[in-house]
């Protein structure tokens, strides 16, 4: 089965699902990359993503490559640039920023990337990519030079994903970014999936179990844990119940 058919076979049956996102630097680290990807197996991550805004190291094909070597759960691609593609992944979320205005990543990216995706064989999933207000200032909103979505405004969340739906892409994925203040918040999330039947992947912000399970409840598929996780390893455990339960 594909790594979207998975996402939408879970949607259908009601079971959420627990994403770790890797950092590809961790590839310079090769140790510390092997407990992260021991964790998050032990924790019954059910999807690994590996991707970053920013990369400071050449190691991210090395990175992917360590991560499937050492994991038997699907690895997806999370690309802040065309350059983030491995042949060693599964899947690659092909991701547009509807809910910015930057035409290079609406599109642009995506044309330089294509033939390479084609190229490696990876499964491309169309995601539309939304950036929230997570209360401070991140890398994504910097690199991608967007406004994000106001926190407190669902209705343009809800605008914005059944726009991308009726475009015709796969999943909708939201996002405070990495180490931000605060998730997406549930009434958002809830507005969100009233509006579309496509998978809802959420990520950013999101430090404990509590917050996971309110997050399922108002509609959530997906659930994706990253720099949380790197600062506490057992909180990967408290998340996993919280998403499985």
């Amino acid at each position: 089965m594909t790594v979207l058919g998975q996402m939408e076979a879970a949607k259908a049956e009601g079971r959420k699902l627990l994403a770790v996102l890797i950092d590809p630097d961790f590839g310079a680290d090769e140790k510390r990359l092997a407990l992260v990807v021991q964790n998050a197996c032990m924790a019954r991550a059910d999807l690994i993503f590996v991707g970053g805004s920013l990369l400071t190291t050449t190691a991210f094909d090395r990175c992917v490559q360590l991560v499937k070597q050492w994991s038997d759960r699907p690895v997806v691609l999370f690309p802040g640039s065309p350059a983030q593609l491995s042949r060693h992944a599964d899947a690659v979320l092909f991701l547009s920023l509807i809910s910015g205005r930057n035409p290079e990543l609406l599109i642009g990216h995506h044309v330089t990337a294509a033939p390479t995706i084609r190229a490696l064989g990876l499964e491309a999933i169309p995601t539309g990519y939304m950036l929230v207000d997570g209360g401070k200032p991140t890398t994504v909103s910097y690199v991608s030079q967007t406004v994000p979505i106001p926190h407190d405004k669902p209705g343009i969340a809800a605008a914005t994903a059944l726009a991308g739906e009726l475009l015709g892409l796969r999943t909708i994925y939201m996002d405070t970014g990495s180490g931000a203040d605060r998730h997406v918040s549930p009434e958002m999330v809830a507005a969100v999936r009233q509006e579309v039947q496509l998978p809802i992947v959420i990520g950013g912000g999101i430090h404990t179990g509590a917050q996971a399970r309110e997050l399922c409840a108002a509609g959530a598929d997906v659930l994706v844990v990253g720099t949380a996780f790197e600062e506490d390893p057992e909180l990967m455990f408290a998340m996993s119940e919280a998403v499985h339960g």
